[in-house]
């Protein structure tokens, strides 16, 4: 098994900081191969939605409004943070 890549602690911090984003949306994102700034900021949310959905097995993920906010936040907070603030 390979070992899961994970956000710098800086911009863990950065993610942190978005409403709706606690250490589970950030973990989600880390187990479906997303660890940078760099990377978040080209996704889409809906297809960010349906990944941590296919990988918990329950459509929770990719039916819940509050997630795609909080997705989009993160996106948004990436975007951000991937111009130096």
């Amino acid at each position: 098994m390979t070992a899961e890549r994970s956000f710098p602690p800086e911009e863990r911090a950065i993610l942190l900081t978005v409403k709706g984003v606690g250490p589970t949306v950030v973990g989600r994102l880390e187990e479906i191969g997303i660890a940078s700034l760099a990377d978040l900021a080209t996704r889409d949310a809906d297809d960010i939605c349906t990944r941590v959905s296919l990988l918990l097995g329950a459509s929770c993920w990719r039916n819940s409004p509050q997630s795609r906010a909080a997705i989009a936040g993160a996106i948004a907070g990436a975007k951000a943070g991937g111009e130096g603030g």
